[in-house]
């Protein structure tokens, strides 16, 4: 389900029709989806809803989890499988109270003392990063590269782990070889001429890393 997690908001694709790059992006062999809908010129209410509700019909059509970021209101009116919460939204341990043990929690996390306070609230995922530098978030923190993921895969090696933050086709590898379940990514999907086809490209190449990985094992 994490190899190849897709973030978008409908401001991400540019003058692109969201839906449209979504559907492109599932087609290509995105594993995951997150909504996130944030930023100045960001659906509300009733018009986030419907996006939102197209988005995740969008992800039903592929056999795709939907996931909300932050917003557990919405998560449950849609019935969502799962919400993705960071470190200064509602705290792990409230939210997984208010969906229930059976939808998937992801939580962001910048360090391993996040990490194990997530697991204990109990996330299905974590996020980590930002791993390299990005300009998806304005308020992103400093690029911690692969150390901190290789750190927390050692202590807490049965929770999955999804790499984010300024990850391509060319430094995905190393992201997978530090210990992460797979790849979270905004801008190189989002922003893609041929989201499709990126989004093909990067499953064949995580597809691979795991191949030698399992044969090397």
């Amino acid at each position: 389900m994490l190899r190849l997690y897709f973030i978008m908001g409908s401001t991400n694709t540019q003058e692109r029709d969201p839906l449209e790059v979504l559907e492109k992006a599932l087609q290509g062999g995105v594993t995951c989806f997150q909504l996130r809908e944030k930023g100045t010129k960001s659906l509300k209410k009733h018009e986030k809803y419907l996006f939102a509700e197209k988005c995740q019909r969008l992800c039903n059509s592929y056999d795709v989890p939907f996931i909300v970021n932050d917003d557990v209101a919405l998560a449950l009116a849609l019935d969502a499988d799962g919400v993705h919460i960071g470190q200064e939204d509602e705290s792990a341990t409230i939210v997984r109270k208010q969906i229930g043990p059976q939808k998937i929690l992801g939580v962001s996390v910048h360090n391993l003392e996040e990490a194990f306070l997530a697991k204990e609230a109990g996330a299905n995922y974590i996020g980590m990063g930002p791993v390299y530098a990005t300009s998806s978030k304005k308020d992103a923190k400093a690029p911690a590269g692969t150390r901190m993921i290789k750190q927390v895969a050692a202590t807490c090696p049965d929770l999955p782990i999804v790499g984010i933050g300024g990850i391509t086709e060319e430094n995905v590898g190393p992201v997978l070889e530090s210990g992460a379940a797979g790849v979270a990514l905004i801008s190189a999907i989002a922003s893609s001429q041929n989201p499709f086809e990126h989004a093909k490209r990067l499953r064949k190449t995580i597809e691979e890393a795991f191949e030698k990985e399992e044969d090397q094992s």
